[in-house]
């Protein structure tokens, strides 16, 4: 069950949301249309094929392939591995450690490649063509392996949809939004724009603005508040929609609030999918001046959003909840609301002196400027800024470590050894309810006047458990941002 963590009583505001139960198979609407990438028989039978064509890839019945090459093979793949685990690790790429299963799908992979480079000479005809398919069948599992480690794509559907570039549900053109005015739409819909840069610089791709039912009532469009929604490292813009499937929920709270909920804009924080900028200023483009400048001003002058920073939260997962907390405690005057889940302690690249090169070109004072706790410290007393951080509790192992005195002790001073931060999961800062990236935070928030409540509740670090914490805290931030909401008050 949720556990829910409130380090001190805060002023009167919305309610904030209490979790409830999820599993990794799905949460609300939307995660069961179409066969499951997550579980069930397809996932398995991509196993069972690549293992099958693996094992007769290398069913060849000579001394010399068994003493010699063989044992190549298995060297290499133990390469792959030792390599794969490196690069992870010194990039930061992983909140949580990656399961075993992964790893023997990496190795898979690599035995697969080398036995068809070494194996093209030797064996039957049908052999060496075994051998060739056998590594995009394996190279295929390792991507099922990883989709089912953070469920970036929950069905086989959504897959599809994103390869093939689908247009998302209810989506319109930008020219068609006046033959809708002063219609009732039923449903919300989902506008592509490309959002003019004003100084950002930053090449950034397609986002969606999703404009709800009461955007369309009216002879002139409300002015409705907004929010920012913000995916992880590895990203595209309609990553909330296609991977955290979350519009059946909204269209759900939209029809029961008579239509009124903020507008959503999926923005692009990285230029392209593998593009980690953490959502600052620096070599990997200026992705903070894009977000505080770009986004607002073509949001406000186009859809007549609310320039009011009351009006206007942010709404992170994983990477994009660091940037949400990050964003808003630089910018209480752009941004009054911040949901962070599932964030970490700061921007992360590696442990810090590697954050430093790759997010800030090596410098610390522009580290110290996008650094939340140096920039609360910093700023002072907040005088409307209110957060929420959803997190996850940490494994049994961690556990039962937090309930030794002295393991406890370690786990407090490596929370805050920032040198460690971001080592694939490895980074010292353990979720176990007491110590954590949004416990210290948040402690830190309130320290400068930031209400905030932490949440933390048991699951793995998925899409789903976004999906999950945004369903539930998005009545609590539309209260919080001026619409009224049953039960709710702003």
């Amino acid at each position: 069950m949720p556990v829910t963590t409130m380090l001190q009583s805060p002023p009167a505001v919305p309610p904030a949301p209490q979790l409830p139960a999820q599993t990794q198979t799905g949460f609300g609407g939307g995660f069961h249309h179409g066969v499951s990438l997550l579980h069930g028989w397809l996932p398995q039978v991509i196993t069972f094929v690549a293992v099958f064509l693996l094992v007769v890839a290398f069913a060849r019945f000579t001394r010399r392939w068994w003493l010699l090459w063989v044992p190549v093979c298995v060297v290499f793949a133990l390469g792959v591995v030792w390599a794969a685990w490196m690069y992870t690790n010194d990039e930061g790429l992983a909140s949580d450690p990656a399961p075993v299963l992964l790893w023997i799908a990496i190795g898979l992979a690599g035995a697969a490649l080398a036995a068809a480079v070494v194996g093209i000479r030797t064996g039957g005809w049908w052999q060496r063509i075994v051998a060739v398919l056998a590594v995009p069948a394996a190279l295929l599992n390792v991507g099922v392996v990883l989709n089912q480690w953070v469920g970036y794509y929950p069905t086989a559907n959504a897959a599809w949809a994103a390869m093939t570039a689908e247009p998302l549900p209810h989506q319109t053109s930008l020219d068609s939004l006046a033959s809708l005015r002063n219609t009732n739409v039923g449903t919300g819909r989902i506008v592509p724009v490309d959002i003019p840069e004003s100084g950002s610089h930053f090449n950034h791709r397609t986002e969606y603005v999703y404009l709800p039912p009461a955007w369309f009532q009216g002879d002139e469009p409300p002015t409705l508040p907004v929010v920012m929604m913000i995916g992880g490292e590895f990203n595209t813009p309609a990553d909330w929609v296609r991977s955290g499937q979350i519009m059946p929920s909204v269209d759900d709270f939209a029809k029961s609030n008579n239509g009124r909920t903020p507008i959503l804009v999926f923005v692009d924080s990285g230029g392209s999918f593998n593009n980690d900028t953490e959502c600052v200023n620096g070599p990997r483009g200026d992705a903070a001046d894009h977000l505080t400048n770009d986004v607002p001003a073509y949001v406000e002058s186009t859809f007549g959003a609310s320039a009011d920073p009351a009006k206007w939260g942010i709404v992170g997962w994983s990477m994009g909840g660091t940037c949400a907390v990050d964003l808003a405690t630089m910018h209480p005057e752009l941004f009054g609301t911040f949901v962070d889940i599932a964030g970490d302690l700061g921007p992360v690249a590696g442990n810090k002196e590697q954050t430093v090169k790759r997010l800030f070109g090596g410098s610390e004072q522009a580290w110290a400027a996008f650094d939340p706790t140096t920039v609360m410290q910093k700023h002072g007393p907040y005088t409307d800024t209110v957060g929420l951080f959803d997190d996850l509790t940490p494994p049994a192992w961690q556990k039962k470590m937090a309930s030794d005195p002295k393991a406890k002790a370690y786990m407090q001073q490596q929370s805050i050894d920032e040198s460690k931060v971001g080592m694939g999961g490895k980074d010292g800062v353990y979720d176990t309810g007491e110590v954590g990236a949004a416990e210290a935070l948040c402690a830190q928030g309130q320290q400068v006047n930031i209400n905030c409540t932490v949440h933390t509740t048991e699951g793995g670090h998925t899409w789903q458990f976004a999906a999950a914490a945004f369903t539930s805290s998005f009545p609590w931030m539309t209260a919080r941002l001026g619409i009224p909401v049953a039960g709710l008050s702003s």
